[in-house]
């Protein structure tokens, strides 16, 4: 059994998701930070967990071939990168494993795996930067969290971002405190300034500079402006974000436009995009067009396809997909990146495009009530991926093809095997490195449409082999029941036909809305099963 202090000669044979280095001495699995893969050294035991333990490097005997010298001053205290201590080649290894082991141990998955998209950039490449802001000791300061922690780590220069990030943020600082602005307490909930948000549009250079408060303004707005824009001329947009619950939530729901415009502009994919502060945009910008390129040689559209795009936060995935399909229909459920979508819609004349401002599952219904069926459904969700209701609702709205893109491959894994319990099959798989030197990595996968797995009896037939002559006048109870079951996989009850065809005026047979008890409440058929049942009806020449 390991101890606290012991120090053992060990080497590094697998890395873990967050970065650190594995090893195993006397059978028991210890996490090394800042390894590479390959690293002969002692390693000191910090830490002794019931299976696993914790160790630090205490002499490097040989390093690996995949080793760098790091140059970041506070690598190892701030929370945002991983693997700048190893090669980027080492690093895209490393991350295609952790998404094949999640697939492969969560989901019990065997997709096919494609090469990892590495990121054109690994430098500069963030368009997108969040500054908390705090007090630490008497001083205002702001840059990073530290890892596993909410104490702010003063981050300058950090070369994942435009070095004007930098200068806009040592200028708003210096404001703060030549003004005696106050920074904002978590314990507390006192304070003014929360966070420093910025935004930059890569092919505008055109940038957002957001000041996240803990109000409704700031003293001397309108000096601040004058100065940011000395500092940064690019500058073309500066709003306030009010934001006054105590929790780690960064924006809120209000804005109000100090400078400029609401939102700033950029193109991806050849689609010009607006960009307000609570717009999801992906942050790699050139690695994007690559993913959703990717992600529509996936799709294989045919150009007859409605496709439904989930999570379409400004539209930019649905939007770069428009010109192959016969109809876009994006869903979103934050008002302004609706508002965001349908500009950027009339920007790039997607004629063919519409947004709804609702959840998955309301927008299943709609589109079910319209009659519609998507063949391809597009979803990106949040890190912790889909709940059951979503993944529910996909399957209900029943696309030919599903591509879902995740930032996480676990709660992607998750999904995937919860889907595949409804009836769609995993069958590629493809990594893209969207974040470099940190721990995260994107993934793009494509499920179609099988057989559902039940332990009650499978329905198998085929619509196109079925004998028509005899449906003229008609179709049984239990041919409406198949024929729904196939098509939109809903089952639906005699009762709830019954109730669509006295609605359409049809003969019902015996009285299946009856019931034997007295004033008994009968229920309704809900409204995508309607829309499913007076499909089957047109089908089998029952209505018009």
């Amino acid at each position: 059994m390991l101890h606290k202090n012991q120090i053992e000669q060990a080497t590094i044979t697998a890395m873990s998701s967050d970065g650190n280095g594995i090893a195993k001495i006397d059978g028991m699995v210890v996490f090394v930070p800042y390894t590479a893969v390959g690293d002969q050294l002692q390693v000191r035991i910090v830490k002794v967990q019931k299976n696993f333990a914790f160790g630090i490097i205490d002499k490097l005997l040989q390093p690996s071939p995949d080793r760098l010298e790091d140059r970041c001053p506070v690598y190892k205290k701030c929370g945002g990168c991983a693997f700048r201590h190893i090669s980027y080649d080492a690093e895209l290894r490393h991350k295609a494993q952790f998404v094949e082991d999640n697939l492969r141990r969560i989901g019990g998955l065997e997709p096919k795996m494609l090469p990892i998209t590495p990121s054109p950039l690994q430098q500069g490449y963030r368009n997108k930067a969040q500054y908390p802001i705090r007090e630490e000791d008497g001083e205002i300061v702001a840059g990073f969290f530290a890892k596993r922690s909410h104490r702010v780590i003063s981050c300058p220069g950090c070369d994942l971002q435009p070095a004007f990030f930098e200068q806009i943020l040592e200028y708003t600082l210096g404001f703060a405190r030549q003004h005696c602005i106050s920074a904002y307490n978590e314990e507390s909930g006192r304070g003014l300034l929360r966070h420093l948000y910025l935004r930059y549009g890569e092919q505008s250079g055109q940038v957002m500079v957001c000041l996240v408060l803990n109000g409704d303004s700031m003293p001397h707005e309108n000096a601040y402006v004058d100065g940011l824009l000395e500092v940064c001329p690019q500058v073309a947009s500066v709003v306030i974000n009010m934001n006054r619950e105590q929790n780690n939530v960064i924006l809120g729901n209000s804005c109000r436009t100090l400078y400029g415009k609401d939102t700033i502009e950029d193109s991806l994919c050849g689609v010009r995009v607006a960009l307000s502060p609570l717009s999801f945009y992906q942050v790699n910008r050139q690695a994007a067009q690559k993913l959703y390129e990717l992600a529509a040689e996936l799709a294989d559209f045919r150009g007859d396809e409605l496709l439904v795009d989930l999570y379409c936060g400004a539209g930019t995935i649905g939007l770069s997909m428009a010109g192959k399909v016969r109809e876009l229909v994006g869903v979103e459920i934050v008002p302004d990146a609706v508002e965001n979508a349908r500009e950027n819609a009339r920007n790039c004349g997607a004629v063919n495009a519409r947004f709804l401002c609702a959840d998955a599952k309301e927008a299943a219904a709609q589109l079910a009530r319209e009659g519609l069926r998507p063949d391809v459904v597009v979803v990106d969700p949040p890190r912790k991926g889909c709940d059951s209701e979503v993944l529910r609702a996909i399957a209900q709205m029943g696309p030919e093809r599903l591509i879902y893109i995740s930032c996480n491959s676990a709660s992607l894994a998750r999904d995937c095997k919860e889907l595949a319990a409804l009836g769609y099959r995993l069958e590629v798989a493809a990594p893209v490195d969207l974040f470099p030197r940190t721990a995260h990595v994107e993934t793009v996968v494509l499920l179609s449409k099988g057989e559902i797995d039940s332990k009650k009896v499978r329905v198998e037939f085929s619509l196109e082999d079925m004998d028509m002559s005899g449906f003229q006048k008609g179709a049984t109870y239990e041919q409406i029941k198949a024929y729904v079951l196939e098509k939109f996989e809903l089952k639906v009850s005699s009762l709830y036909i019954s109730q669509i065809k006295r609605k359409c005026g049809l003969d019902v047979g015996q009285n299946y809305n009856l019931s034997k008890k007295e004033n008994a409440k009968v229920p309704k058929c809900p409204p995508e099963k309607e829309a499913a049942i007076m499909d089957a009806l047109k089908y089998f020449q029952m209505i018009m």
